[in-house]
């Protein structure tokens, strides 16, 4: 399914730590929780630790501009900068269209 300009899109993945760099990955991935759970196109903002150290990250955006929104703000521009330094490579990422639909938010 090819998103639209009203289209919810989810975004999921891996990430893995170098290492000795968990705690600095996990403080720096738990960082752009409230800051994006603040913004007005966000609908879900996770981040999980997983047995094996990799970091699980579940994102929804209400739109493919609420996302774009999101990746031009400042905070993010600084995680992507210092995101190499502490990630074992590229995340394994993957984005979807959600198809089941989604509970409105509580006023």
């Amino acid at each position: 399914m090819t998103p639209t300009a009203t289209t919810t899109v989810s975004l999921y993945g891996f990430v893995t730590p170098k290492p000795g760099h968990a705690d600095a990955l996990r403080a720096l991935l738990t960082g752009l929780v409230e800051p994006s759970r603040a913004e007005d196109g966000n609908l879900e903002y996770h981040v999980h630790e997983q047995e094996d150290g990799r970091f699980f990250l579940y994102e929804v955006w209400r739109s493919p501009a609420a996302l774009e929104q999101h990746h031009a703000t400042p905070f993010v521009r600084a995680f992507l900068a210092e995101f190499p330094d502490h990630a074992a490579g590229a995340p394994e990422a993957y984005s979807g269209v959600m198809v089941s639909p989604y509970p409105a938010r509580a006023a």
